[in-house]
């Protein structure tokens, strides 16, 4: 677990999440990252009661990457309003086909729900029931077969970037739910969480994370090569 802590102080601990793993629990039953750290840091700061840790943002079971989780009542509060405001940068990281797309695009969609297959449905105009979603890709690097998006989130909608670069006939490698042709070996999706940037809520000072892209993966290894 403490390869996955890439950041930590008295109020904030920052994990580089493995694709397939919970960031909190849901109706699988599975155990969830939250439920793993507490046992972590109770077991390794030899605490005799409960451990505090809440989580500050969510990304999805198949997404590698950062997430916040705060370790004080008073830091979880402040960063979940920090959350609300847009306050925190988050910058991602999509592995799709190599087609042929402007270099840099700002998409505005209308995204909705489907409860029943847990899916966004993409709409290109203000729809009811439909959320605006809000996104800045750039191609920086090109491959034999794909490319490397850098994904700079407005929203913080349901699916927001599988959904958005599906639509766009950009479907994200592994991601069958919208559109991707095969699975990856892990069951994971090529979609990383590769860096944040906020003002410590207790501290003030300014915080940059970057997380290292999934290792033992070959097309993660040739993005992430002189980046």
């Amino acid at each position: 677990m403490q390869d996955q802590i890439l950041y930590e102080d008295n109020h904030l601990l920052i994990i580089n999440k493995r694709a397939g793993q919970l960031v909190q629990g849901d109706k699988t039953g599975d155990e969830s990252l939250l439920e793993t750290l507490k046992h972590f840091i109770k077991e390794r700061d030899h605490k005799p009661g409960n451990v505090f840790l809440g989580l500050v943002h969510r990304i999805d079971r198949p997404t590698s990457g950062l997430v916040i989780y705060a370790k004080t009542s008073k830091a979880l509060s402040r960063l979940t309003q920090m959350i609300k405001n847009r306050e925190i940068k988050k910058t991602y990281w999509a592995i799709v086909p190599k087609e042929i797309v402007p270099k840099s695009q700002r998409l505005v969609h209308y995204l909705k729900k489907n409860e029943k297959n847990n899916k966004a449905i993409v709409f290109t105009k203000p729809t009811d029931g439909a959320k605006e979603a809000i996104l800045t890709y750039t191609i920086i690097k090109v491959l034999d077969n794909y490319q490397l998006l850098e994904v700079d989130l407005e929203t913080g909608r349901h699916h927001q970037i599988r959904a958005q670069l599906s639509k766009i006939g950009l479907p994200i490698k592994g991601d069958l739910k919208y559109g991707a042709p095969r699975s990856n070996q892990d069951g994971g999706i090529s979609l990383h969480a590769r860096k944040l940037e906020f003002i410590h809520p207790v501290t003030r000072e300014r915080i940059e994370i970057t997380a290292p892209v999934p290792q033992q993966d070959t097309v993660w290894s040739a993005c992430e090569e002189g980046k």
